[in-house]
């Protein structure tokens, strides 16, 4: 059967092809050119419909060359040659195809922004400090390999050397686009380096993704801030006796608290601990807002469910298996190096599926070895 487009998907596109063009004519002119705010805004517009109007661009010029094709199949000096094009531009029509429609779903205006990055140990003593820092460094070199910028905001060491809470801000083009989908329960399956008789132990690790905030998405009071400043923990030889650098900043209507003192100076701590303050608060405005609009779903943290157990690293079978899509690959290792490229494109892959056929996500699957 011939290809057909879909000729609502063309209407659509026709329209944000226009809109794309009327844009790039409005940023030139000399109006706007001098009002700061309005070129920005319709710039950033203009950039937000730029790779689909160029994707666009492409498929026409295919259909194009496909519908001619088509017509020279009942010339028979040129029927072989317009059946090799059709041959090769067909497959290639439905591909690109596929790919606008995801294009044109509707986006999560968050998408685009910078994450914040929490993990944090949970059962399992000091095997889950210890996997709770290794799982924050995969996260640290996958965003490192896409040129994306790590920094830690703040973090809390165990007496074994692990890790009881990491937060970082990962920033670069469409971090939380990719990440958002690793909000979840992480658990771990391995001998730890101090088990002596080999046994194999389970312990979990929370992760929480969360969109950065700007000061403009949310709006807080400063006389609802409690801020403390103290000595920092840890490393950092004489300045940690003698300088209280560290910031502990405490929003007294929710109650959220939030400490930094990874930098040396009270000033950084504090812009670091506003910058998390102003992410959590945001946050949970939306799951306010969730929970209100429909009561019977759980509150969710960066679009994973937090209190499930989404994906097992089991090291003696060398095996990752995310429980929400049945994903199993055999690289364990590797993704902890930082090759989390398959996994996040399975997980956007699923959702983004889900969402053309119109269906929500369903609850964790869990795998045969959570029974």
């Amino acid at each position: 059967m011939a290809y057909t487009a879909s000729k609502e998907m063309i209407g659509r596109l026709d329209e944000a092809l226009s809109r794309f063009d009327r844009l790039t004519h409005e940023i030139s002119q000399p109006d706007v050119v001098s009002d700061r705010n309005q070129f920005q805004k319709l710039s950033k517009e203009r950039a937000a419909l730029e790779e689909l109007a160029n994707m666009y661009l492409e498929y026409k010029t295919n259909l194009s060359n496909y519908n001619s094709a088509r017509e020279l199949l009942g010339d028979a000096e040129m029927r072989e040659m317009a059946e090799l094009e059709i041959a090769e531009l067909e497959p290639k029509l439905v591909e690109q195809e596929k790919t606008l429609q995801i294009e044109l779903l509707p986006k999560d205006p968050n998408d685009e922004k910078n994450v914040i990055l929490e993990v944090r140990a949970g059962v399992g003593g000091d095997e889950a400090g210890l996997f709770a820092g290794e799982l924050f460094r995969a996260y640290q070199k996958y965003a490192e390999s896409l040129r994306w910028s790590v920094e830690v905001l703040s973090f809390s060491e165990n007496s074994a050397g692990g890790v009881k809470e990491v937060i970082g801000l990962i920033t670069g083009h469409g971090a939380f686009s990719r990440l958002k989908h690793e909000s979840g329960a992480h658990r771990v399956q391995r001998v730890p380096k101090t088990e002596a008789q080999g046994r194999i132990h389970t312990s979990t690790v929370t992760v929480a993704v969360l969109p950065e905030a700007e000061e403009v998405d949310i709006d807080i009071n400063p006389t609802d801030l409690k801020i403390d400043t103290m000595r920092s923990g840890g490393a950092g030889g004489q300045h940690v006796n003698k300088t209280e650098s560290a910031v502990r900043i405490t929003h007294i209507p929710s109650g959220e608290v939030v400490v930094c003192q990874e930098e040396r100076s009270q000033i950084k701590n504090r812009a670091k601990a506003m910058k998390v303050l102003r992410t959590r608060l945001l946050e949970k405005a939306r799951e306010d807002q969730q929970n209100a609009e429909a009561s019977n779903r759980r509150a969710q943290v960066g679009g994973g469910f937090r209190n499930e157990r989404i994906r097992t690293y089991n090291f003696p079978q060398g095996r990752l298996t995310d429980h929400r899509i049945g994903l199993t690959l055999y690289k364990v290792e590797e993704v902890m190096q930082g090759d989390l490229g398959d996994v996040v494109a399975a997980l956007n892959n699923y959702y983004q599926t889900l969402a053309l056929k119109g269906e929500s996500a369903p609850g964790v699957m869990l795998g045969a070895d959570d029974e």
